[in-house]
Formats: C-alpha cells, structure tokens, sequence
C-alpha cells in the first residue's frame, strides 16, 4: 500500500515536529523504512531552512518542508504583563528576569516562502493557519504540492477554497500545538479517525491523519477512516535519531509522568504535552497570545531544559507517548506498518 498523495512507498509520514526533535537523520531513517519525511521550517531561521534543504536533497527520496502561517494579533497587554509577573518566580529559579514587552514576528514567513519557490521542494505544508491564494497558486506552479493542516470541517473547507493540494487532519490527541487556525479556540475531544470522516465530507481532497498515534491499530483506523496516509510524531520522540532533548526524552520515560493536557501556558496558543508542574500552577492564567508567549518563555524553557528541570521545560507529547521507544525510527516505522 502506497500513499497516493505524497508518492511514499508506506503510506506514513514522520511529522514535522519543530524545536529539535525532526532531524536530518531522522527523515533518512523514515524515509529509508519506507515512510515521508518533513523538515520542520516553524522556528528556524531562512538561513538554517535553507541549509537543511540542500542537506535533505541528498536523501534520495521526497521530502517536505512544514511552514507556520501567523496572522498578526494583538495580545492583551495587560494579561501579558500580568502573566509575565505571575512567572517571575519561576524564572528566578534560573536566575532569569523575563522580558515584561510582548514581542510578536511572523517566523519569517516571506523570507521562507521566497526559498522554497526559488528553490522548490516536492511538498510544502502550512499550519496554524492558511497562506494567501496567490501563495498556493506560485508554489503549484514551481511544481510543490501544497498541503494545509486543519482541524475542523470549516477549516477544511477554507483550505479547500485557496486550490490546496490535500489536507493534514490534525486531531487533538497529537502532540505538540495544536495546528487549529483560532488559537483562541481549544479543540474538543474527537478521535482522529471519526475526524478524517467529518473532514471527508466537508472537503473533497486527499487526507493525511494525523493525532492519537500509539501504534498500528490506530494507522488502520484512520485509514479505514479514509486517509491516504497517517502522520506519527511522538512514537519517534524517543528514538536514535530524533533531535529531542535528554530532559524531554527522561521526562516521556518516567513511570511517574502524568497524563498529557492542551495547555497555553508554554507558548499562548493549544498545545499538547506531559502534564507537569508549570502547568499545574499556571493553566488557569495563562493568556491566549502566539508568538508573544512562546517568547516570553523561552528563556525560562531553554533554561530548564539545559538543567534537566522537566517541571518547567514543555514536554510535547500526544496522548500515546507511553507507547513511544527508544532505538531506531526505522523499527517504529516497520512497526506502525504491520498489516498494510
């Protein structure tokens, strides 16, 4: 079994997962298994993107670059400032003072989607929201498919409207921010597959599933859904080749980890990840505000993880990160494959 859409030889995709986990080598080992592979392009620089494309093109096999759209927003200022003093404590465990002015950019989006039709790439994808008609249209024309992640029936229907190629349907079990285009909004329960159908029927276009992967039984769901192919980032969180930082991968192995929660505490807009102590103290205050919060916290992130502070370091994870091994991406791949 194939996947039509993406022209990969499983129908699997290793998941753009921004921040350190995707990696070059992790898309070879994906890639090799028989999977998709994504660069994460959200959070870097055009210069770094750049150098991992050239660096990607010697895989010897398609790949994708992922892209975060990010309509300008105001923040409220006065929950930013006040969300910026409630964590001064938090900060000063490090020995950080957090920057009290919300800072706002658009993650160099025209610059990177000047590299990618320069030099075009086989698939682009888009989320947190949808890029403009004309940039779907040039993207086309340099001969890149054009995905958009959703997370509704709407938001499928929206994407639908710009001539996208195909859809990524994102549900909310996945790790990691959630791809929904309201970052106001705080997607309802719903299992991945039933949300493939839905999707199906609000928008006539291919479909990657993507949230909720904890091992082939979940792959066969939601391709029975009607998916063309399946999305898995967290089961490779953990493995040989995967970017991840040791406090996170201690963090996703310690038998006393909790649960995982949407949270905006990190970085002001949902996002999936092991339930743990800044979380606890502050997920009824923090404010809705991306990219302010995610740079408010940075600092205090980064800090964390160099300490190994897992109680303030954001530790992406979908619901299935119990499931999640150590040891080659290849054997997570050849395993999620298993009756296809």
């Amino acid at each position: 079994m194939t996947s039509d859409l993406l022209g990969s030889r499983l129908p699997l995709v290793a998941a753009p997962m921004a921040g350190g986990p995707s990696t070059l080598d992790l898309i070879r080992a994906a890639t090799s298994a028989g999977a998709f592979g994504f660069l994460a392009g959200g959070n870097t620089t055009p210069q770094t993107l750049a150098s991992d494309v050239d660096a990607a093109r010697g895989l010897g096999a398609d790949f994708g670059v992922n892209l975060f759209v990010l309509p300008h927003r105001e923040i409220d200022e006065e929950a930013f400032a006040a969300y910026a003093a409630e964590l001064a404590e938090e900060a000063a465990v490090h020995g950080l003072t957090l920057d009290p002015a919300p800072r706002s950019d658009d993650d160099f989006y025209a610059e990177k989607l000047a590299l990618l039709l320069a030099d075009p790439v086989p698939v682009v994808s888009f989320t947190f929201g949808l890029p403009d008609a004309a940039d779907v249209v040039a993207l086309q024309a340099a001969g890149t498919t054009v995905l958009a992640s959703v997370t509704t029936p709407a938001e499928a229907q929206d994407a639908a409207a710009l001539g996208i190629d195909g859809l990524v349907v994102q549900g909310p079990r996945a790790g990691g921010h959630s791809a929904t285009h309201d970052p106001a909004r705080t997607p309802e329960p719903v299992e991945t597959a039933e949300l493939v159908r839905q999707v199906l029927e609000a928008a006539d276009l291919p479909v990657i599933g993507a949230g909720g992967v904890d091992g082939p039984e979940a792959v066969a769901r939601i391709l029975g859904a009607g998916a063309q192919a399946v999305a898995v980032g967290t089961l490779l969180l953990r493995t040989d080749e995967a970017g991840t930082s040791a406090t996170h991968r201690a963090a996703l192995a310690d038998p006393a980890a909790r649960e995982t929660v949407l949270t905006r505490v990190f970085t002001g807009r949902p996002a999936r990840s092991v339930r743990n102590g800044l979380i606890d103290r502050h997920q009824a205050t923090a404010p809705t505000g991306y990219p302010q919060i995610h740079h408010l916290t940075r600092p205090l992130r980064r800090a964390a993880g160099a300490a190994g502070d897992a109680d303030r370091l954001h530790l992406w994870a979908g619901t299935g990160y119990r499931s999640a091994p150590e040891g080659p991406a290849a054997a997570v791949i050849e395993h999620l494959a298993e009756g296809l």
